[in-house]
């Protein structure tokens, strides 16, 4: 729905800043992209010291100076429109606190019927919890559903929750359907 990646970078940049650790290389960005705040700081940060100081600056901070950094996918508002109210619309995301903000930001809060994020379940991505809370808060049944993400961690999540993925730009993932851009969704779903 969003590219992230930007907003990410400067975040867990700026934390790493402030506990004088170099910013993130390549692969700790492709780490952080996909996992929540908590499994982040962990992998980035080794030392439990630093890392406990870390997570008291990183509630104080807040990430909402850095969503300025998120962009909205091209063609994302016209499939959701498209699909409602036909379809119900969710989301299922390893953010915690953020997601109702960059809904709301971008004024397409009222375009979900649900979102899942991380706070809301016991075991995030790539566990199928969200998933699964989607598939049972529609009383649906998981061969009902398409999810639709870019990571090997939402594949994984599509696949133990036994729902049809849908990779979006990423052709190195296991997926029922591949797509380049939002607009191939409603071909998917019978639109």
């Amino acid at each position: 729905m969003f590219d992230s990646q930007e907003a990410n970078r400067a975040y867990y940049n700026h934390v790493l800043d402030y506990c004088h650790l170099p910013a993130m290389v390549p692969e700790q960005l492709a780490y952080v992209h996909m996992h929540t705040v908590d499994e982040s700081l962990a992998y980035l940060i080794r030392d439990e010291t630093t890392r406990k100081a870390a997570q008291v600056y990183r509630r104080q901070l807040g990430y909402q100076p850095f969503l300025k950094f998120m962009q909205i996918e091209p063609g994302l508002v016209p499939l959701l429109e498209m699909l409602r109210p036909r379809f119900k619309t969710a989301v299922a995301t390893n953010r915690t606190d953020t997601m109702a903000h960059v809904l709301a930001d971008n004024h397409i809060d009222h375009l979900f019927d649900l979102v899942v994020c991380a706070l809301d379940v016991q075991f995030p991505k790539p566990h199928p919890e969200a998933l699964v809370k989607v598939v049972d808060h529609f009383s649906v049944s998981a061969d009902e559903v398409v999810y639709v993400g870019d990571s090997h961690v939402d594949e994984m999540a599509a696949k133990a929750a036994g729902i049809a993925f849908v990779a979006y730009r990423n052709p190195d993932l296991a997926a029922d359907y591949h797509i380049r851009h939002l607009a191939e969704v409603a071909g998917i779903v019978g639109l």
